[in-house]
């Protein structure tokens, strides 16, 4: 019997999927349009998506699978299930659907794997905010792929991560699930993960395009306000870079509406700029249920039909998470011919194209695990360790407490809710956090040391004593007396405050979890402020999915020691910073405010939004961006620029060099910042953005030369008339170890006429480091 052309592995891609799109049904065709959610629950108090609990059908398996079927939901992150058992499952669910459709195509199986597989008993890492921190791309790049073998071992073939979304205002709950505030950061590092995904054989999904975290008033899915401006120049470069550098295979729309346009229903956005500008060949997949919500929330649809024909024109291939508007409203509306089938050809295209690259179309594709699975491993703990470490960010060390070295007969106080609760550690897309808080009687599923246990592990000759003081959330302050009256007897307090990931007003920090302001959740500023009046010399350790406002206690605790949600190993990694085990080494990738009431406000600026004396209200940071202290010591020198003047043309490189030596007793590593300051545009710009980074390991003694080679596409903008251009004049580019500690300035001048760039532009400021003497 002769093979059909779209199972011949020979042909062309493309060729493959005409000939089968040529054979199937219009039923067939959409059916490859959607997902199908097993196992998802209808309860209001137990749902992990928006409005989950309206939004989900009843249906039935045997007639859904019928004719095929685009996407598995979440078959590992919808209840605790044991991996094996899980890959199990899935490998019967595949089974079921290719026999039950005439082409025997299987679904796409896809995950979240924002801080690693949402999997029971799969490895809980650090949330981006804390990859942001680490400024480590190559780590992350190595994060993604692990996380991704993992995937695929378990038959996931979607990653749906990472994150892109730059930090518009801090009281957004989703901040612990972005990078940080910076466009550069956020894409080199989102980029770096895309590979790793990608390189393991996994779609990357990147999300949310676009705008979600430039929300009114940081309320989740509250309408964007933001201008064509800063859309262009904020919003947009992260998914350029995830795209170019990255290689991301997939997009997932935003629940965002900007100017009363929702992102599903936008094909200027999701057509005309991300294909036809962009040259975007892959899938667009809804958000959970965004489809829906063009009928339901935004109301710019009539009818579950008009959804479908609404986001179809606009572009999206794919209804996640399950059938709503993609199945029978679409055909029948096909078949009135208010949709034409081209577009349901168009989008089923797509789909199938991206299932031709993942093999699914071949005749020996297989659903059965090859053995068994070990989400955990030791290889996983370590990289999570690792990452944990590097995030960790010293903010101040005011009282020569810190480290806190040998400790011997010493009683180290640990106050706080944050300290014996291994939920401390992590964010809200963590399995433990996202789906156990519905199944109380299943265990973690991995081992996480508390902070407590950790130090208690670091300190084996000391006497570590603890008192919770107050909750999380509760205002409640009985518990003040115990904590005070153990501070008092003891030598140092250790003060572990902070977050309680959730969703939809279930935590303090997550997806819904919206904060009215950045004072410290519950009665725990107050814990503080009772901790300090005992005059014992205090520690702050925060573990947090957002910064929060520390002026109140500005110059008067001893250390301040930052965590964003480090994942299971954050305990070890905490208690190692703490004894100077570690020497801290992250960096802030958001600023950390004086006043809890200053925001909405990050580091990109222009003038008018800076202190000035035309306003009472000083919105500057308590720490910039960037920031973060070290127990080595560096000095930074021998600057270094071209001898032959400092001028170039618009479409002229330049290098600036330093070097940096650490003249400390301990290893340690610096983060090199380059950062670009624009006197004088056309339209307003930021005081400073960063443009180019490296992070430089050095043992003491050790120096190294670091080279950053700008090209002037870097200092591209969005001029007047709406097209990005390189403007001839004087610029500065700022060696720095944050936005605020610049230590040299390059100035530069742009020759020649204002020169147009688009997509292709030179996204990337090249580093070299070499041996220095």
């Amino acid at each position: 019997m002769m093979t059909a052309p779209w199972r011949d592995s020979t042909l062309p891609a493309e060729a493959r999927v005409d000939d089968l799109l040529s054979r199937m049904t219009l039923e067939e065709k959409a059916a490859q349009l959607y997902g199908v959610w097993v196992g998802a629950s209808t309860d209001a108090e137990a749902g992990v998506a928006p409005h989950q609990h309206e939004m989900a059908t009843d249906w039935n398996w045997d007639e859904v699978i019928a004719h095929g079927l685009g996407q598995i939901t979440r078959s590992y992150g919808t209840a605790p299930i044991a991996p094996d058992e899980g890959a199990r499952a899935l490998a019967r669910a595949q089974r079921a659907i290719m026999a039950a459709n005439r082409f025997g195509i299987p679904a796409v199986a896809h995950e979240e794997c924002l801080a690693g597989f949402t999997a029971w008993g799969a490895t809980a890492y650090p949330v981006p905010l804390a990859w942001g921190a680490s400024f480590d791309p190559r780590l992350v790049e190595e994060l993604g792929r692990r996380i991704g073998s993992d995937l695929v071992a378990a038959g996931v073939q979607q990653g749906l991560a990472p994150v892109l979304d730059v930090v518009r205002d801090l009281r957004w709950g989703r901040v612990e699930e972005t990078i940080g505030e910076d466009p550069y950061l956020v894409g080199t590092v989102a980029a770096a993960y895309v590979r790793g995904l990608e390189s393991a054989g996994v779609v990357a999904t990147l999300k949310h395009f676009a705008g979600y975290a430039s929300s009114a008033g940081a309320r989740n899915h509250a309408p964007v306000r933001a201008g064509g401006r800063e859309f262009a120049d904020v919003t947009l470069p992260p998914f350029e870079h995830g795209l170019r550098h990255g290689g991301a295979r997939s997009v997932m729309a935003a629940y965002t509406e900007i100017d009363g346009v929702p992102s599903h229903s936008d094909p200027t956005l999701l057509t005309d700029l991300l294909r036809e500008r962009w040259g975007f060949t892959g899938t667009v997949v809804a958000d959970y249920f965004g489809v829906g919500f063009l009928e339901s929330l935004q109301r710019v649809a009539e009818g579950l039909g008009d959804a479908a024909r609404v986001a179809l024109e606009a572009g999206v291939d794919v209804e996640l998470p399950t059938l709503r508007c993609y199945g029978e409203p679409l055909v029948e509306e096909v078949r009135a011919g208010r949709v034409p089938e081209d577009l349901v050809d168009r989008a089923a295209r797509r789909v199938l194209l991206q299932k031709c690259e993942l093999g699914l179309l071949d005749e020996g594709w297989s659903p059965e695990p090859e053995g068994p699975l070990d989400l955990d491993s030791p290889a996983n703990r370590a990289l999570a360790r690792q990452l944990a470490e590097e995030s960790v960010v010293l903010l101040a060390n005011d009282g020569g407490v810190l480290p806190l070295g040998p400790s011997a007969g010493r009683r180290i106080a640990v106050v706080g809710p944050r300290a014996d609760d291994a939920m401390a550690m992590l964010g809200c897309y963590s399995f433990p956090s996202h789906v156990l808080p519905h199944h109380p009687e299943v265990g973690l599923g991995v081992e996480i040391p508390t902070v407590l246990e950790s130090l208690r592990a670091e300190f084996p000759d000391a006497a570590v004593e603890f008192a919770t003081g107050c909750d999380t959330q509760d205002p409640d302050t009985s518990g003040f007396a115990d904590a005070t009256s153990l501070a008092s007897s003891c030598d140092v307090v250790v003060a572990v405050l902070g977050d309680r990931a959730g969703l939809f007003g279930r935590g303090t920090s997550g997806e819904g979890c919206d904060a009215s302001d950045l004072t410290l959740p519950g009665a725990q500023g107050e814990l503080l402020d009772a901790l300090l009046e005992t005059g014992k010399p205090v520690v702050l350790v925060l573990l947090t999915g957002r910064p929060y406002a520390l002026g109140r206690w500005a110059d008067r605790l001893a250390g301040v020691v930052q965590g964003f949600f480090p994942g299971e190993e954050g305990g070890p990694a905490l208690a190692g910073v703490l004894s100077g085990r570690i020497s801290p080494s992250g960096r802030l990738p958001v600023s950390v405010p004086r006043e809890p009431g200053g925001q909405p406000w990050t580091y990109l600026q222009p003038p008018l939004g800076l202190a000035n004396d035309i306003t009472n209200l000083d919105p500057t940071p308590l720490y910039p961006f960037g920031h973060g202290l070290s127990y080595a010591a560096f000095e930074w020198g021998d600057f270094e620029a071209p001898a032959s003047g400092a001028e170039i043309g618009t479409d002229g490189t330049y290098e600036v060099s330093a070097t940096v030596r650490n003249t400390g007793d301990v290893a340690g590593a610096e983060v090199v910042q380059l950062y670009l300051h624009d006197p004088v545009a056309t339209v307003t710009r930021p005081d400073v953005r960063l443009i180019g980074y490296q992070r430089v390991e050095l043992s003491p003694g050790d120096a190294r030369r670091v080279t950053f080679r700008f090209h002037a596409d870097l200092s591209s903008f969005t001029g007047r008339a709406g097209e990005r251009v390189v403007e001839p004049g004087r610029l500065e580019l700022r060696l720095a170890a944050s936005s605020a500690d610049v230590r040299h300035v390059f100035p530069l001048t742009l020759t020649g006429g204002t020169r147009v760039v688009g997509y292709d532009r030179e996204l990337l400021c090249e580093t070299e480091v070499t041996k220095a003497e």
